[in-house]
């Protein structure tokens, strides 16, 4: 039944933030198949390592919060493709400065039905705007974003890189937003993949 698996397609996506900002990790790796792949910002790779990474950074600092929307599902057969705005709220410290930082964009993930049972298999988090903002305004936050070379990064994601950096990652490229030809690509794939349903 089409509003079941709609359903169940979109309580996955919802049960996922939920699962990932309380620190409910067998919960979060229920979620995907085993096999499962996810690209964000600072992570690229096998779904069980990006759970093992943000387990080991929880509680250490910063504070990420992933608000979302209302899900788009589309169904063909055992396979769906889910489409969901997303905000990233997250709270550090770079510099000694207490920051938050905003990002808007969306998740597109590829979900199937195995056994009965609906879940991920890959999610890709797609990048469209965001902001740098001083917990408490200062002098010090305005010298430390003067002194940032954030022009190098693109604009969809460039305080969310900057803060990727400042906490002692790296990027996972190809980051992905709206025109970045890998972006257009993966949009192709994931659509190829649905007929294939």
């Amino acid at each position: 039944m089409d509003i079941a698996d709609k359903l169940a397609c979109s309580e996955l996506v919802q049960a996922w933030g939920f699962a990932r900002d309380q620190g409910k990790w067998d919960d979060l790796l229920a979620i995907f198949h085993p096999g499962g792949e996810i690209a964000v910002s600072w992570f690229r790779g096998p779904y069980p390592e990006f759970v093992a990474h943000c387990r080991n950074n929880f509680g250490k600092g910063t504070l990420a919060k992933h608000q979302l929307w209302p899900v788009r599902v589309t169904l063909n057969g055992s396979r769906a493709l889910a489409e969901t705005s997303v905000a990233i709220l997250v709270r550090q410290t770079i510099d000694g400065i207490a920051v938050d930082l905003t990002s808007q964009g969306r998740f597109l993930d590829r979900i199937e039905k195995r056994d009965g049972a609906w879940r991920m298999v890959e999610r890709a988090a797609l990048y469209e705007k965001d902001r740098l903002d001083p917990v408490e305004p200062s002098p010090a936050f305005a010298a430390m974003l003067a002194k940032a070379d954030t022009a190098k990064f693109p604009a969809p994601y460039r305080y969310m890189a900057y803060r990727v950096e400042a906490a002692g990652r790296t990027l996972a490229e190809p980051v992905h937003y709206d025109g970045r030809a890998e972006t257009e690509a993966l949009k192709v794939r994931y659509a190829e993949w649905l007929k294939g349903g």
